[in-house]
């Protein structure tokens, strides 16, 4: 069983739409996948609708959070998306995505790149604007060859010659908005150093004692030493261990599956969740599930 719990679709930065996303999840042979594009649920419905037969629809989002000045992902899985707490602080993050992007764009344009709002606004799409939009336009206008290159402290990365803060939710209140959503959490890539900073494992450990489910331990950005001190962490403080790719389609270098989660760990984040179900797909509409909510 091939089980992929971190992609993004054109809702947010990714380049797939998302029901291109879960017919191609289909096709590279996941059984699982979750769709959680940054701080939004939008993608959800285009992807039931075109959920495949064989393949479970996990409904997640990626939500930005910052912990003493360092900017960090949490994954949240299986929430009620309408539980008005964290619907609020979801839109709160979104909302400041646009100013925040004119204000990178200002930047850049002080350090002599013709970038425009209007090139950054087409790459984005109906997705929520974000600095890997912002990367691209540098890769179009020839300032870097790859995504990955504008996320230095000379472009994009934290506190780099570009970079704007951004409204971010304190991890602790994450876990809490989720939770009481009855969602389901993961730390995303937390060792993943070449973003900029990382968290310590103290905080990690506090943020455990908060009420963390997991974190994700296999991914492209930690190398094999690191995935393994990793899941080291993770028995320690009884979290769970997840892997996967964090596709984002042709944006980046990552591909469906290169990294995927143990079924047993998939089980245990469905048993706690309690404000939505997976969804299996038949390759027809839908919409709810019974009980819970699936969107």
């Amino acid at each position: 069983m091939r089980i992929d719990l971190h992609t993004h679709s054109t809702a947010s930065d990714g380049t797939d739409t998302p029901a291109e996303l879960v017919l191609r999840a289909a096709a590279e042979g996941l059984d699982v996948v979750a769709l959680t594009d940054h701080d939004t649920t939008r993608g959800h419905a285009e992807a039931l609708g075109a959920l495949p037969e064989g393949l479970t629809l996990v409904t997640g989002a990626e939500l930005s959070c910052r912990w003493n000045g360092i900017s960090m992902h949490m994954l949240a899985y299986l929430f009620d998306p309408e539980e008005p707490d964290l619907l609020a602080e979801r839109e709160l993050v979104r909302d400041d995505r646009v100013p925040r992007a004119h204000a990178m764009i200002a930047k850049l344009r002080e350090l002599g790149v013709p970038i425009t709002w209007e090139q950054v606004a087409r790459i984005a799409g109906e997705g929520s604007v974000g600095r890997p939009h912002i990367a691209s336009a540098l890769v179009e206008l020839g300032v870097v060859d790859s995504v990955s290159d504008a996320f230095t402290p000379q472009w994009l990365a934290d506190g780099g010659r570009a970079y704007v803060e951004k409204h971010e939710t304190d991890p602790f209140e994450a876990i809490r908005l989720v939770k009481a959503a009855g969602g389901v959490t993961v730390f995303a890539h937390p060792a993943a150093s070449k973003r900029g900073r990382t968290v310590p494992e103290s905080a990690i450990a506090d943020l455990a004692a908060a009420g963390l489910d997991g974190i994700e331990a296999d991914h492209m950005d930690h190398d094999a030493a690191t995935r393994a001190r990793l899941r080291g962490l993770a028995r320690e403080l009884g979290l769970l261990a997840t892997g996967s790719s964090d596709y984002h389609g042709s944006r980046k270098t990552c591909v469906l599956g290169e990294y995927t989660t143990d079924p047993e760990v998939y089980g245990e984040i469905t048993r706690r969740a309690t404000g939505a179900f997976p969804v299996p797909g038949t390759g027809g509409d839908r919409g709810t599930t019974g009980g819970r909510r699936s969107l």
